[in-house]
């Protein structure tokens, strides 16, 4: 990786933005400047300028670079555009170009290694020994803030409108009292309303319905709900039974989805060749009714 310089503060945002990603793709690539520079024929001193943003590089050296790198140049180039037309010396720049890479690559005089970049003052002339002229304007701060409060805003709306169909095992009010408590899904007809209860264990009668064939417990008969860790209701209850059916522990059977029903559902996903993720839905609940 290259010891790059810190670009000055005062260079021109798009121009910093395309040199930032040029000296990305050439240290991607495990090139040295000599060696960019003899595999693109533009030179290692007009290499040192352009890496160092001195110079806005012309369009020629851009696309050469991106073909040496192995990456696609119509980004890179629509950058250097960007930032010439900003600068306001794109065509000065365009002909520099054309003859710096006209230019053959400089021989080097010992084994090809990476040399330290550094940025020292401005050059005083470019490479056709015109002075290069460079005009700053001012970082639309006020734009970059206002893009960032509608991209937060956005998100938080797109997460309000997402949040009421998130996991129904969160927290839902309760219609009497306004307090928030967990959700324990659809009553059960016989046993109520599910509590959970600290060391209580629920028996396991697992048997085949006579008219569907399928295997129940007698705790639900969902074929579909989607449960996962942290949930509580009667619906744990039925797919811990049926974990322990199929000879796979999960645990102590309370009716909470704890870590050991999530390793449990995992190994019976891997073994009916299912998505093999710990959540408890109709391909698990399949697998576990048959």
């Amino acid at each position: 990786m290259s010891r790059w310089k810190q670009l000055p503060d005062s260079l021109d945002p798009q121009l910093r933005q395309l040199v930032v990603l040029l000296r990305e793709h050439k240290d991607r690539s495990g090139l040295s400047i000599a060696a960019l520079a003899a595999r693109t024929g533009v030179s290692k001193s007009s290499w040192d300028r352009y890496l160092n943003g001195r110079v806005t590089p012309p369009k020629k050296a851009v696309e050469l670079l991106a073909q040496a790198c192995g990456t696609q140049p119509a980004p890179l180039v629509e950058l250097r555009e960007l930032a010439a037309a900003r600068e306001g010396g794109g065509e000065t720049q365009e002909a520099q170009g054309t003859q710096e890479a006209q230019e053959p690559p400089e021989r080097e005089t010992e084994p090809e290694s990476e040399p330290l970049v550094t940025a020292g003052a401005a050059d005083p002339q470019s490479e056709l020994g015109t002075p290069t002229t460079r005009v700053h304007q001012p970082v639309p701060w006020a734009a970059i803030v206002l893009t960032s409060v509608t991209t937060a805003l956005a998100m938080m709306i797109g997460l309000l409108l997402l949040a009421p169909w998130e996991n129904a095992s969160r927290a839902v009010v309760d219609a009497e009292g306004g307090n928030r408590k967990p959700y324990t899904g659809p009553a059960h007809p016989v046993l109520g309303e599910f509590v959970y209860e600290p060391g209580k264990e629920y028996a396991c009668e697992v048997q085949k319905d006579s008219g569907d064939g399928l295997l129940y417990a007698g705790y639900s008969r969902t074929h579909t709900e989607m449960i996962q860790q942290d949930a509580s209701r009667w619906s744990v209850v039925e797919a811990q039974c049926l974990l322990a059916y199929h000879g796979i522990a999960p645990g102590v059977v309370d009716g909470s989805f704890g870590r050991n029903t999530e390793r449990a559902a995992r190994r019976l996903q891997d073994r009916a060749r299912i998505a093999v993720d710990g959540i408890v839905g109709p391909d698990t609940w399949k697998a576990l009714r048959t």
